[in-house]
């Protein structure tokens, strides 16, 4: 009887396709004549002039002709090929890293021949590395040569070619009226663009090189116009929603909160809840960003906002980015609504499916009103009866997906069409002017920019990495005092695991040098009750001096800390170094955090420890924070993969950011066509993401 079991020759490993150009590219964002177009030089090298060697300066493209009087190669640290060319005007070093033999063979010794490079300083004065090298006496380009964004593989002369005929293929009308055109004195889109691609030989290299050119103007202008133009379609597709209105502002459960307070509320705070009450009575879905800095007190603004919403006979979902952030709001939830006989839940990735059931019951029967949680609360096991408000802590460091996830588990189905829930955005870091005139225009804002009564600001010291002894005095002194104590310990390497051991260490070596004080340990491997257990004992005064890493960074509420020392401070980002200062000061006693740095410090690192240093105002450090950072990470949609803004500078084209919102609304009103036209030409499909 013959086998039934097939005999079979494993397959061969499939050849990996080697990337055509077109695969390069596309990965550059480069499929259609329109992104050729716009895909414009980084940069612009000179090739329309020969200069002289006296002319060098670093950091400038510079074309030189000579003969080559010296060449020789060395092999320490790594085999190099070095060569020196001169003219009637001096001499200069040539350098190559790596090399060919025909490389060697162009800067023989007694050729005459043409370099171009950037100029840069080395051990032995002024070189060229890596210069290009061509025939001495060869005609001169006719206009300055662009150097654009490429990727492995795909060379310029190859970009270059493909932008030029996409030049002649595409269609260069200018989207804007020929009136608005001229009203602001812009200039013409298709001459902007053949110049930025191709600027003759007269044209002022500083101005390109700046963008500061009407033609760089114009594509600045235009990349702003068409993100004024999505967000304000966002807001008017936003106000074309339904949602409940939530009109019960003096409701039961809104009075008894506000008579359970034990302390007064800021003006400021009473005037954003009122802002927000008056959103919640409309019948489109608020989308409010209430702005705070570290301490203003915006939880207790939410609560007013939770229970409006309870009071109308809705739910409520809170979600915070951190398991310890959001086990604080859970808590304070909890301390406010239950003696109200408002149940309260909380979820997180850590409970049980058991433990998840009551929450997960209540929610779907409408018997829960409230919930605090992480981002377990999209999973899709979570489903609400009549989700009404949604209320996202330091929404930034949510993605995308995950505010939406959200949002869309409160869309509802109802005889008048699709309800969509109201939502409010807190954030810690106050987003400056500019940056939220430009990607926040479809919100509106809320400020609380007054602190509480009794908080004193806290005064910020650099202390270099040598001075331990003087902060373990200083620690003894405060503990002495009865006051406690942070010790926060560093990023490193973005490891969580290195991160853990330093704090680790970092405990043992406060046991030793601080004998009879108690030293605790919080960190992020430690489950969701050794988290809480630690904290409590922080707070109840057990633990004196508290080692944590960045875990504390935002929501941590101890009045009793009056002193924290952030260890290689230098390693921080500015936003994160402002968090955790907020963390003390929230008492009636003077606070001190201390910067713990070691040198020699970079440049960025200096100007992030200074702003420290010069100022403890949120606003203040979020614009310097933002010229380090940019927008993206900021607004927490760096991780999108998208560009914000690629030509347009929010800090230094602030009025041409002011001059696109006007426009937008110019164009929408009386101009609609035209605004649809420009959307297409510089979005084509990223609204939604620029809208989110």
């Amino acid at each position: 009887m013959a086998s039934t079991s097939a005999s079979f020759t494993p397959a061969k490993t499939a050849k990996k396709r080697a990337p055509t150009q077109a695969d390069r590219f596309k990965r550059l964002g480069l499929m259609s004549d329109d992104d050729f177009i716009v895909h414009l030089p980084l940069r612009y090298e000179d090739e329309t002039q020969v200069n002289t060697i006296s002319q060098a300066r670093p950091g400038e493209f510079i074309q030189i002709e000579g003969e080559i009087v010296q060449q020789e190669q060395s092999a320490r640290p790594r085999r190099q090929l070095h060569a020196t060319i001169a003219d009637e005007t001096g001499q200069l070093r040539l350098r190559w890293l790596h090399f060919y033999p025909n490389q060697q063979k162009q800067v023989e010794v007694g050729k005459r021949v043409r370099v171009r490079g950037e100029v840069r300083g080395g051990f032995h004065g002024l070189e060229l590395i890596h210069p290009k090298v061509t025939q001495a006496d060869a005609a001169l380009a006719d206009a300055l040569t662009p150097v654009y964004p490429t990727t492995d593989g795909l060379r310029q002369s190859a970009i270059r070619s493909a932008i030029h005929q996409a030049i002649e293929r595409a269609d260069l009308r200018d989207t804007l009226p020929p009136e608005i055109v001229q009203r602001l004195e812009l200039h013409p889109f298709a001459e902007s663009i053949r110049l930025l691609h191709s600027p003759p030989s007269q044209t002022s290299y500083q101005t390109l090189i700046e963008r500061e050119h009407p033609a760089w103007v114009r594509i600045k202008f235009d990349e702003l116009l068409a993100q004024q133009l999505s967000l304000a379609a966002a807001r008017a597709a936003r106000l074309a929603q339904q949602a409940y209105p939530l009109a019960n502002s003096d409701g039961s459960v809104r009075q008894g909160l506000q008579s359970s307070l034990r302390f007064e509320l800021t003006g400021a705070q009473q005037r954003v809840i009122a802002e927000i009450a008056h959103d919640l009575r409309r019948a489109f879905p608020m989308h409010r960003l209430l702005q705070g800095d570290v301490g203003s007190g915006k939880t207790v603004v939410a609560a007013f906002a939770a229970a409006q919403a309870i009071d109308s006979g809705l739910q409520v979902a809170m979600m915070a980015p951190t398991e310890l952030l959001a086990e604080q709001h859970y808590q304070k939830m909890t301390a406010w609504f239950e003696p109200l006989g408002v149940r309260v839940g909380w979820l997180s990735g850590s409970k049980t499916a058991k433990q998840r059931l009551p929450v997960l019951t209540g929610l779907k029967e409408g018997t829960l009103p409230l919930l605090v949680g992480t981002q377990a609360l999209i999973q899709d096991s979570v489903e609400f009866k009549h989700l009404g408000l949604i209320i996202l802590d330091e929404q930034h460091r949510f993605g995308v997906g995950q505010r939406l996830s959200l949002s869309r588990k409160g869309e509802a189905a109802s005889p008048v069409g699709l309800m969509v829930p109201h939502q409010l955005n807190m954030s810690a870091t106050p987003i400056p002017r500019t940056l939220a005139m430009s990607f926040l225009a479809d919100l509106d804002v809320s400020v609380i920019d007054e602190l509480p009564e009794g908080r004193t600001p806290v005064i910020t010291k650099l202390v270099a990495d040598g001075r331990r002894d003087e902060i373990i005095a200083h620690i003894y002194a405060q503990v002495n005092q009865g006051q406690q104590v942070y010790w926060v310990c560093p990023l490193v390497e973005e490891s969580e695991t290195l991160q853990l051991q330093t704090a680790v260490d970092t405990q043992l070596y406060l046991n030793d040098h601080l004998p009879g004080i108690t030293v605790g340990l919080l960190h992020g491997k430690l489950s969701a009750a050794e988290k809480a257990s630690v904290m409590e004992a922080f707070r109840q005064g057990t633990i004196s001096v508290l080692v944590a890493t960045t875990v504390i960074e935002v929501g941590v509420d101890v009045p009793n800390a009056t002193l924290m020392v952030i260890e290689h401070a230098e390693r921080f980002g500015l936003a994160q170094l402002h968090q955790l200062r907020g963390r003390v000061g929230r008492g009636a006693d003077q606070a001190v955090c201390v910067l713990l740095y070691q040198g020699p410090l970079s440049a960025i690192a200096r100007e992030r420890l200074r702003a420290m240093y010069e100022t403890t105002d949120g606003f203040e450090i979020s614009r310097r924070d933002l010229g380090l950072r940019g927008p993206g990470e900021f607004l927490g949609l760096r991780q999108s993969g998208q560009e914000l803004l690629r030509f347009a500078d929010i800090e230094t084209d602030e009025a041409l950011v002011e001059q696109a919102r006007n426009c937008a609304m110019l164009l929408r009103e009386q101009y609609p066509e035209h605004a649809i036209a420009h959307v297409r030409r510089w979005l084509k499909g990223r609204e939604d993401f620029l809208r989110t």
